[in-house]
């Protein structure tokens, strides 16, 4: 069950959920004062429990300048890997998506790190986003036991929540580039991996570009380091490039290729 959090108890609850999830037990990603502070001044805090566990968290809270860009900020989203949990983020985005709409608040924000595969289909594709601008090393170092000591790129996410391609994601009904697309368009590449996992550059001016990421840039972080930063080098480059070139991203294929297109 999904619903918003009030209580001291259990915002101290999500403290230590995200803490265990981002391996950061003496430093919590946000602390229940922070918490505290956002539930009782209206912004988004919710927490989802199975069995009386709390098993999932997200939270968020209004941005501007209103009334043109008045939006959401959705800075934390944590599900524990648990078999029973699987579908748990979506449902909790579509929940603070409901949340904003009750409320005439139809936009969206939030970053991820580009050269996690899962979570780019899980933005652009089961959500229905779209991602315009690359912010380089945002968060500075970072410190938490899952990226410890890598740079903080991230690409910045808007979902327009009423927008063609989320309702449908809404419903169950994915935003995947077509194959008949891709084989209409003259696809160039940017970024592909090759023979032996590195990064090969390419360049193009096609109105519809891709560039692929890495299988696991988390496992790769841990097996080899180096290789790792050369990727974030190498994403960097392609993509900060490609939106001073006018692209956006509109999607991303299940094999970790992003689709850019450009008007």
């Amino acid at each position: 069950m999904i619903s918003e959090l009030i209580e001291l108890e259990d915002l101290r609850a999500l403290e230590r959920l995200f803490a265990d999830l981002w391996e950061r037990p003496g430093e919590p990603p946000i602390g229940a004062d922070v918490l505290t502070a956002l539930a009782h001044s209206g912004n988004y805090v919710a927490g989802a429990r199975q069995d009386g566990r709390l098993v999932g968290g997200l939270v968020g809270w209004l941005g501007g300048p209103p009334p043109d860009h008045l939006h959401l900020h959705s800075h934390i989203l944590g599900v524990v890997s648990d078999d029973q949990a699987r579908g748990l983020g979506f449902e909790l985005k579509q929940h603070q998506r409901a949340w904003c709409l009750e409320r005439g608040v139809k936009v969206m924000e939030w970053t991820f790190d580009p050269l996690v595969r899962r979570n780019a289909y899980f933005n652009l594709n089961k959500l229905g986003a779209e991602a315009r601008s690359y912010l380089t090393n945002l968060y500075g170092e970072m410190r938490d036991g899952i990226n410890a000591g890598e740079e903080s790129d991230r690409l910045l996410i808007t979902w327009r929540l009423d927008s063609p391609k989320a309702q449908p994601a809404a419903e169950g009904t994915p935003h995947d580039p077509s194959s008949e697309d891709l084989q209409r368009w003259r696809i160039d590449t940017l970024l592909s991996v090759g023979d032996g996992g590195e990064p090969v550059s390419g360049s193009s001016a096609a109105r519809v570009v891709t560039c692929q990421v890495p299988e696991d840039i988390v496992a790769l972080r841990r097996s080899d380091p180096q290789l790792a930063h050369a990727w974030r080098m190498a994403v960097r480059k392609a993509l900060t490039s490609a939106f001073d070139s006018g692209y956006q991203v509109t999607g991303v294929t299940r094999t970790g290729w992003y689709v850019l297109e450009r008007g």
